[in-house]
């Protein structure tokens, strides 16, 4: 799990069927020292986070297909909460 920052919000008119009805996000992840890490990912949303953000973020993809309920869903990234400041 690592934490990230809500860049802002992906929005697409194709998509693979698993994420319909899915607030997908842009988030940046962070290192230990709150600075960027990597390049930003896509994710999905079911907790509400908004730009600014920060959100804990998991790469688990089996967990992620798990909760959309397909196990041939392209994704991998999910919130999984919300961090307190």
């Amino acid at each position: 799990m690592f934490i990230g920052i809500v860049e802002g919000v992906a929005t697409s008119h194709i998509k693979h069927q698993s994420m319909e009805g899915w607030k997908m996000l842009i988030v940046q992840p962070l290192d230990v020292d709150g600075q960027p890490s990597g390049d930003p990912v896509v994710v999905i949303d079911k907790h509400g986070a908004g730009h600014g953000q920060k959100v804990l973020i998991s790469s688990d993809g089996k967990g992620t297909r798990e909760m959309v309920g397909d196990t041939t869903s392209p994704l991998r990234w999910s919130v999984v909460g919300l961090a307190d400041e």
